[in-house]
């Protein structure tokens, strides 16, 4: 029995070791890619960039609390997982106004800016996204960071897509439909996040 029971604290501590090593790859990045994109979203007047940047800087401090839980109960997952929601639901709003801003501003989108700023966003989301694939399904705290990841890459598509829209058209709305776009995607996801995790702390009262 105590054999039994040390080889399954072993594997957790494996587990929980391998899971901060991503977590903090993936945080380094969505902070990196959140100044980036933050700049370059402003010097090209680009709601979708400002929106996806705002949703690294969330992924960025939802990766840091995963990292607070990992290892800890599932009631403080639980509880910290909506605390994420909640953050996510924040920027999605705060998207939602800058966007509104950004309609009755006039003013013309780079659509250059926007499309290799675009880009290197992509590939970044798309390595966290394969770093976090293999820990989705581990428990609610790795499931809700892979989705931030995950949505991050439609996004990241998104982005490029506007950038293209606005160069064809010379128009910004291609560039406002994308950022409202994200704002509902990260809306979605906070939704299903602060569901699951409603639903988590039912379970372990």
């Amino acid at each position: 029995m105590d054999a039994c029971c040390n080889a399954k604290a072993t594997e957790l501590q494996g587990l929980v070791g391998r899971q901060r090593k991503v977590l903090w790859v993936v945080l380094a990045i969505n902070l990196v890619m959140f100044v980036l994109e933050a700049a370059y979203g402003w010097i090209a007047r680009s709601t979708s960039l400002l929106a996806d940047s705002l949703d690294m800087l969330g992924d960025a401090l939802v990766y840091g609390f995963s990292l607070f839980v990992i290892g800890r109960s599932v009631r403080w997952s639980s509880s910290v997982s909506f605390f994420k929601g909640v953050i996510m639901a924040a920027f999605g709003v705060g998207v939602i106004g800058q966007a509104v801003y950004r309609f009755v501003t006039p003013g013309l989108p780079v659509a250059e800016t926007m499309g290799w700023v675009g880009a290197v966003a992509l590939a970044a989301n798309l390595t966290c996204a394969v770093l976090l694939l293999r820990h989705r399904d581990d428990d609610l705290n790795m499931r809700s960071t892979w989705l931030c990841s995950r949505n991050d890459v439609i996004a990241n598509i998104g982005v490029l897509a506007a950038a293209g829209a606005v160069a064809l058209t010379q128009s910004r709305y291609p560039d406002l439909f994308v950022g409202l776009v994200i704002a509902g995607l990260v809306l979605k996801s906070s939704y299903q996040v602060l569901q699951e995790s409603v639903a988590a702390g039912r379970v372990n009262r």
